[in-house]
């Protein structure tokens, strides 16, 4: 928990839209949090979100707060999901909600009907959520409920079905990550043009029914494609996932997406599975016992559709080589052999523009201490990204 005066001054700022230029998400208030864990002064990070309302990585400034087209109400709120409108007056409504029932009956009551659409925004409607949580943050966690609804791309849950072969022997989580890289390895190709192929059929019913906004995006588009069609290995569920307490499937969800990465060090995409899976550990922390599991099965099976999405999986054989490196590997005192140490790597991150670094390290280093000092999780957290370059598609003007 972050207890700051500074920072629930910014963490309670209403001055900015969610988004800004279409969809491209409003970040500041992540960055606030991330900098904020990592010790970073109350001038840096003051500092830190004035410049990047004025001017983001992406070059663009944010937006003033949107008029809303609907007003938003019990009886509809579930009916504009996704529709990418009147995130203000979902504000309205969460927090009127939290005065009648207070956080935790908000929680209880309207978490579970989101979770399906975590992956919305690429994940960061549930980042913003979690990672309000996290800081104890009243009105972002407002915020939060609000973006996951405005953007909401269900992952379709309700299609997944138990492990019907081959998937007996996995035990944990990095198990079923290495039986599905194993059968992208020996079938890539029919699964790489599957997608390719689902990616460029724009004229069906389930194409249509994306939000044009996301096809200005690209990514965003190619996601909520593959959400929208699924594969039977996504809606595989593991064993693991309901006979394992959740607190050992989280611990192993954050080794298997740490290997991800570590397979493609400072991969843009495949940092968010890092910086969502905080999220949705904080969001499940505060649901009751009984819906746990059902936040699992979701990360599970949005985190394999992002990665189908890239019409591509990391292979069997470097995830096996990189498993075998670290999954016994502990930092044990001294100068470490290999990345850096915390210190530096922490000194780094506070000064980055970009601010998937110093959430990406907040992470990981939360994670390194509570395992007491995994290696995965210090040397991943040396790999640091780059903003990527925005598509061609956004010389078009946003659509909403």
């Amino acid at each position: 928990m972050i207890e700051s005066k500074l920072v629930d001054e910014l963490l309670n700022d209403q001055s900015y839209h969610i988004e800004f230029n279409g969809h491209l998400t409003n970040h500041a208030k992540h960055a606030v949090v991330a900098l904020a864990g990592l010790g970073a002064s109350p001038q840096k990070i003051k500092a830190y979100y004035d410049n990047y309302a004025k001017l983001t990585p992406y070059g663009y400034g944010l937006e003033a707060p949107k008029a809303s087209k609907h007003a938003i109400s019990e009886a509809n709120w579930k009916h504009f999901f996704g529709k990418r409108t009147s995130f203000s007056s979902y504000c309205e409504f969460f927090d009127r909600q939290e005065k009648e029932l207070g956080i935790d009956e908000l929680l209880r009551r309207y978490v579970p009907p989101l979770l399906p659409g975590w992956v919305g925004s690429f994940t960061h409607a549930t980042i913003h959520l979690g990672w309000a949580l996290d800081a104890n943050n009243r009105w972002m966690t407002i915020e939060g409920l609000a973006y996951m609804a405005f953007s909401d791309v269900s992952c379709h849950p309700e299609r997944s079905f138990p492990v019907r072969s081959g998937g007996a022997r996995d035990q944990q989580a990095v198990d079923s990550l290495l039986r599905i890289a194993g059968i992208w390895e020996d079938d890539h190709d029919a699964l790489h043009h599957w997608v390719e192929a689902l990616l460029a059929d724009t004229t069906s019913a389930t194409a249509a029914g994306i939000h044009p906004e996301l096809a200005r995006s690209g990514l965003q588009y190619r996601i909520a494609r593959l959400l929208a069609e699924g594969h039977p290995l996504i809606y595989e569920t593991p064993a693991w996932i309901e006979e394992q307490d959740v607190s050992t499937s989280w611990e192993q969800l954050y080794y298997a997406v740490t290997l991800l990465y570590l397979a493609m060090p400072g991969d843009f995409v495949l940092l968010h599975l890092i910086t969502s899976l905080h999220a949705m550990e904080q969001i499940a922390d505060h649901l009751p016992v009984d819906q746990r599991k059902y936040v699992v099965k979701c990360f599970w099976i949005g985190i394999l559709c992002v990665i189908f999405s890239r019409a591509d999986f990391p292979k069997r054989t470097t995830l096996a080589a990189l498993h075998s490196t670290y999954k016994d590997a502990v930092d044990t005192g001294g100068h470490p052999v290999e990345g850096q140490d915390w210190e530096r790597i922490v000194a780094r991150a506070i000064e980055e523009e970009e601010e998937h670094n110093p959430k990406m390290v907040y992470v990981l280093q939360r994670v390194w201490k509570r395992t007491g000092g995994r290696s995965i999780y210090r040397v991943a957290a040396a790999h640091f990204t780059t903003t990527p370059e925005l598509p061609k598609s956004f010389e078009e003007p946003p659509t909403e």
